[in-house]
Formats: C-alpha cells, sequence, structure tokens
C-alpha cells in the first residue's frame, strides 16, 4: 500500500521532526528524541485549533485519551492555559472510554484523571465535558452508548482525536476483533490489558473486565488523529500498526485508512521500523561504526552463524554491498566487528590494575576506585547487576549503593500485617503498631492511601531486606544509603513530579561520594515509571555537576533492569558470570522476600524476577556465544552514558 498523508499539516513537527520516506510505512509518523518534547508540539498544535475556532466563533471538539502517554500534552496545556491565556471555554471534550464498572471518585477512574491533570486547571465548562460513565446501570448501558454517540454528531463530530496504543494494538478500550464500523459501546478488556494496567490497581485481581469505549467508527470520523507512542514497549505494536495489513486483530491499523493521522513517537517506540532498526534495507547509510556494528550483528543473527563465517555474497544479499564497498571485503570486515565485541568482554568491571587499557571497556586507573550504584528500588541493584556487584566489591573498590526510593508501595498488606502483628507480639502496648493494624484491616479499595505509619513500616520492610542482601554480597553498612526521594513518597502508585529537592538529594550524594564510576537504571520499560523519573534525577544532577572538576574521571556506566536487555551491538561493557556467581546472585536476590511469591507489579511476565533475570543473564552470554565468542554462564551487560 502507498504510504499515505506525506504532506504533514503541522509546522511545528515540520520543523522538529524525523521524518523519511519509506516503502514500508503505510501511516505518517515523527519521530522525536524525547516524549516531552513531542507533547509539547502535540499540545501546541491543539492549541492553534482551540485558538482558530475561538476566533471563529465557534466549539472545538477534542476527544481525549487518558493513561500515561498524553500527560505531558495536558500538562502544556495547562501551562498555556495558566501563563499564555490559552482558554478552554469554547472547547467541547469526548473522552475514549471509562472503566466499568467505575465510581468517578475512584483515583483509578478515567473521570478522576481527566480532572486531576487538566480539567481542574482550565477554564472549561463542566457541561462541556463528556466522559463515559462507569456507573450507568447494566440495564441502560447499551441506550447510554447511544446517546453519547449522538451527543457527538451533534456538535459536528471530532475536531482532534487524540490517541494512544495499547500492547494489544487497541485504541481507546478497542480491543483485537473490535469491528472498523464499530460505535461507543461496552467490551470486555483483552488480558494483557488487564495485566498492562494492574500495578496502577495493586493486581490484576483487582481490574476490572469491562469498560464503555468510543468505536473504532467513532474514531475514525474525527477531522485530525494524533496517536501518541511512547517506549520501547510499545516498539513492536507500532511496527504491526504502521507497517503492518489491515487486520482486525490490531485495531490500531485501521488507521491506515484514515486521511489525517500522524503517529507521534520518541526514539524506543520506534526503534523496530524498519528504517531505524535495519535501515539498509530501506535507502543507503552512512555507515559510522554503531551502525556497521549493528548491522554485521543483525546479520550473524539472522543466518544463525557467528560473525567470522559471513560472507560477501550474505552482505550483498541483505542490502549491505555499499558497507563491503568501505570496508573491502567480508574477511577484513568480520574480523574488524568480531573484535570489537570481543574487547566489551571484561572480568574486571572497575578496571583491571596494571594491565593495557587500550582495548578494555574500563580503564585501569585508579585501581581502586569510587563507585556508586544507583538503584531506583530496593532490589535493583541485585537483580539487574548483582553479579557485577560482587566483583567489584571482591576486588576491593569502594562501592556505596544508593537506593532512590524506598519501595514502600510495592509491599503488599498482606506482608506489612505480618510484620506488625510480629512487632506486636514484643510489644503490645504499642499505639503505633495497633494503628498500622488496625488501618490495614479497614483499609478499603486498593485506591485507599496508605497512612504515613504503614508507609514508614513497609519502608523498613525493604529497607531491612536490602541490607541483608549487601551485607551477604560483602558490603559494610555505612556504604549503603537510603535516598528516599520525595517524589515516590505519595502513598499511592501515583507518583509526584520530579522536583528541585529530588535532584538536590541526587546532587549532594554525588558530591559527596566523588565517584570514577557510577552505574544507574536505563531500563525505561518497568510498568510504573520509576527508573524513567530516577534516571532523569540522575541525568539533571550529572548536568548540574559537570563542571566539578572531578567529573572528568567519572564514568557512568547503564545497567537494564528484569524487563529488557540490550541489545548485543549496543553493549559496551559485558560481565560474564560463573555458575557459582550466578547461585550467588540468586542468594542476594532471594534476601528481598517482600517481592517473592506475588509481587505486585510483575509487568507481562508471570516469572519471578530472579527466574527471568537469571534466563536474560543466560541469553545474553547465548547470544555472545552464538557470534562466536567464548561461551559463558551468564553475562551482565552494560552500556555507557556521556555527559
Amino acid at each position: 500500500m502507498k504510504v499515505k498523508n506525506r504532506d504533514y499539516n503541522s509546522i511545528a513537527f515540520n520543523k522538529a521532526g524525523k521524518f523519511e520516506d519509506t516503502r514500508f510505512e503505510k501511516i505518517h509518523n515523527v519521530i522525536f528524541n524525547s516524549s516531552l518534547e513531542a507533547s509539547v508540539l502535540v499540545a501546541q498544535e491543539i492549541a492553534a485549533l482551540i485558538r482558530e475556532k475561538e476566533a471563529l466563533s465557534k466549539p472545538c471538539v477534542l476527544g481525549l485519551a487518558t493513561g500515561s502517554s498524553p500527560i505531558k500534552v495536558y500538562e502544556e496545556l495547562v501551562r498555556m492555559h495558566n501563563e499564555d491565556g490559552l482558554s478552554f471555554a469554547n472547547v467541547i471534550t469526548f473522552n475514549l472510554d471509562e472503566y466499568y464498572p467505575m465510581e468517578k471518585s475512584n483515583i483509578q477512574s478515567y473521570f478522576y484523571f481527566m480532572h486531576e491533570h487538566l480539567f481542574n486547571h482550565v477554564d472549561i465548562l463542566p457541561e462541556n465535558i463528556n466522559i463515559p460513565n462507569g456507573t450507568i446501570s447494566s440495564d441502560n448501558i447499551h441506550q447510554y452508548c447511544i446517546d453519547y454517540e449522538m451527543r457527538i454528531k451533534a456538535v459536528g463530530g471530532l475536531d482532534f482525536q487524540l490517541l494512544g496504543i495499547g500492547r494489544t494494538g487497541h485504541i481507546g478500550f478497542n480491543e483485537p476483533g473490535s469491528h472498523y464500523n464499530s460505535g461507543t459501546r461496552s467490551i470486555i478488556l483483552d488480558h494483557i490489558t488487564r495485566e498492562d494496567a494492574s500495578p496502577s490497581f495493586l493486581g490484576i485481581d483487582n481490574v476490572p473486565r469491562k469498560a464503555i469505549t468510543m468505536g473504532i467508527g467513532t474514531v475514525l470520523g474525527a477531522k485530525r488523529i494524533v496517536l501518541l507512542g511512547w517506549g520501547a514497549n510499545k516498539a513492536e505494536i507500532l511496527k504491526q500498526t504502521i507497517e503492518g495489513d489491515i487486520v482486525s486483530e490490531v485495531p490500531a491499523t485501521y488507521l491506515q485508512n484514515h486521511n489525517n493521522t500522524s503517529f507521534v513517537l520518541d526514539d524506543g517506540a520506534a526503534s523496530e521500523l524498519t528504517r531505524i532498526k535495519t535501515p539498509w534495507l530501506v535507502t543507503a547509510c552512512v555507515w559510522d561504526e554503531s551502525l556497521k556494528l549493528k548491522a554485521v550483528v543483525w546479520l550473524s543473527e539472522l543466518l544463525d552463524k557467528s560473525i567470522l563465517k559471513l560472507t560477501d555474497k550474505e552482505y550483498n544479499n541483505y542490502g549491505m554491498s555499499g558497507l563491503l564497498t568501505e570496508e573491502g571485503t567480508a574477511y577484513d570486515l568480520n574480523i574488524k566487528m568480531f573484535n570489537k565485541l570481543q574487547h566489551t568482554i571484561t572480568g574486571w568491571p572497575g578496571g583491571k590494575p596494571n594491565a593495557d587499557d587500550s582495548n578494555r571497556p574500563e580503564r585501569a586507573n585508579p585501581a581502586k576506585k569510587r563507585v556508586i550504584i544507583f538503584s531506583p528500588h530496593p532490589d535493583d541493584d541485585v537483580i539487574s547487576m548483582g553479579g557485577t556487584f560482587d566483583r567489584l566489591v571482591e576486588q576491593g573498590h569502594e562501592v556505596h549503593i544508593a537506593y532512590q526510593t524506598s519501595g514502600n508501595i510495592a509491599v503488599s498488606d498482606e506482608e506489612a500485617l505480618k510484620f506488625a502483628e510480629i512487632s506486636k507480639e514484643i510489644n503490645s502496648d504499642s499505639k503505633e503498631i495497633n494503628d498500622i493494624i488496625d488501618f490495614i484491616k479497614n483499609k478499603k479499595g486498593n485506591d485507599a492511601i496508605d497512612s504515613l505509619n504503614v508507609r514508614k513500616l513497609k519502608g523498613s520492610i525493604r529497607k531491612s531486606e536490602s541490607l541483608a542482601a549487601t551485607r551477604y554480597l560483602g558490603l559494610p553498612d555505612d556504604r549503603v544509603h537510603f535516598l528516599n526521594l520525595p517524589f515516590y513518597e505519595t502513598g499511592t502508585i501515583k507518583k509526584g513530579n520530579l522536583s528541585q529537592a529530588d535532584i538536590g538529594i541526587m546532587h549532594n550524594f554525588i558530591d559527596d561520594i566523588k565517584p570514577h564510576q557510577i552505574y544507574a537504571a536505563g531500563d525505561l520499560a518497568d510498568p510504573h515509571g520509576t527508573h524513567k523519573v530516577c534516571l532523569d534525577a540522575l541525568f539533571m544532577a550529572l548536568d548540574d555537576l559537570k563542571v566539578k572538576s572531578y567529573m572528568d574521571d567519572c564514568w557512568v556506566w547503564l545497567y537494564r533492569g528484569a524487563w529488557h536487555e540490550w541489545e548485543s551491538y549496543e553493549i559496551e561493557m559485558a560481565v560474564p558470570m560463573s555458575p557459582d556467581q550466578v547461585l550467588r546472585k540468586r542468594h542476594a536476590i532471594f534476601y528481598h522476600q517482600s517481592q517473592k511469591d506475588g509481587v505486585m507489579f510483575q509487568g507481562g511476565d508471570s516469572r519471578e524476577f530472579w527466574v527471568r533475570v537469571e534466563d536474560r543473564n543466560r541469553l545474553t552470554a547465548k547470544k555472545y556465544n552464538d557470534l562466536g565468542l567464548a561461551d559463558y554462564a551468564a553475562i551482565e551487560a552494560f552500556k555507557r552514558y556521556h555527559f
């Protein structure tokens, strides 16, 4: 199918977006370095439409989405209202969907979401807000949905529809199998959709099984559609949507038939598109060193052959003749890329003393380094880099662990009650303990906010588990730090915005240690978003600190968590683990007992964290071996961040 809508009608996107024609893509899309940059431009387009309609004395009818994707768009619209005089007096809104049944006052409701993020902060008229009613009686749902459709038609249809996309390919709650002409209706939610929502509801059992949603036909009736896609966990479904055939199993593919749709993506969400992942299959490439390695690894994995066995013919057959023109022969290119990968492997993550470090990922000097391992939650350190942590301590470096958040939200009420009742056995007269027990036993609903004492207890549970794990790995208690960044301490799944207080804590801690190495979580696919906020806090602190002289000698290494690993071509330091070290890492993870057997933030993977991370480390080692490198039991991988 020919690509549609190449003449994108937003000046802002034409100036800031990165776009190239390709024969694979069937929906216009624009890729940005960050979701924040993209969100601001989407908000500007919406604001321009509101003002245009206002100048014509006409209402501006907006279809709005919920979820994490549009939050920054709404924040920018609120800012423009407060600072630039943007009025919403002429705006009529229709939200895509709502869980069913769902009370408006429930903090998980989309009614609550929209008012918290937008409506409470602008001058929109209450009568112009339309959100599906999650409390309508089951007998009246059918007529209610018809009436919702009629209200949209009565105001002339949707001028602009904002969308996100689910991992099932749903838009709104139009799950796989939805019909092209479907209207507003009740629907059964897909299991994957409920899995993705489970962190917000403290477990999948609390996620409603039904919803009310606008239909595909309703969405396609909008004059303009913009779909937001952020993060690597959306990359695969976005590739299917943009490059695949129109199929009911991926409802978002119906958007291929809309003549004014744009997908707005960040780098992570666009990572599986053909022109991004394998650009040599699309057009002539400028072959820098990173792209050469990416292409060679891709070809090796595709053909299931080690790098040193790849031939000239195979490079030519898969669109890489231009690469051979630059490099000479497959033989020369293969050796060069093989050596590049081999040089990432080291058993000395802090650098090997008195060794030639010209082909090593880390410096030999100073021989004993000051190291900070930042852990967003109180177990990410051992889950994600427990073997490397063990090596750094064993090899005599001054290692500091900094737990950025308390992790209290991830402790279940049942686990907290167990510890509270043990405490009561020891001190039955403690009013504080008795209050905790009473609060937990009388807590109503998964949306209730924990009391301060309950949060303190849950935080103490995570702290004690962390200390048990770090002691097992031989780290002194005075090198274990609990930063308790304020953005996390809300008592609910929804976190606060990153503040100067959070950045200041990070800044002061780094400045106090003056590290030679920093390790931090670069895994942005965690289902509750804490990793990204913690990484943003680090980056902002580093930006403040880069003028300090000691920062010239500080290297930052990013690890990934339990959800994803770096691709083989992205890895810049690979730390092998022996079978004994794999067992030590497992043992360290086991100290985090509150996160075993029914952990609340499991994501879409039912395996326990220790199982999935061992599988991931084994798979990384296997990938290295399949590329022709040494055969290790497991490998932990890191990518360097240059600030």
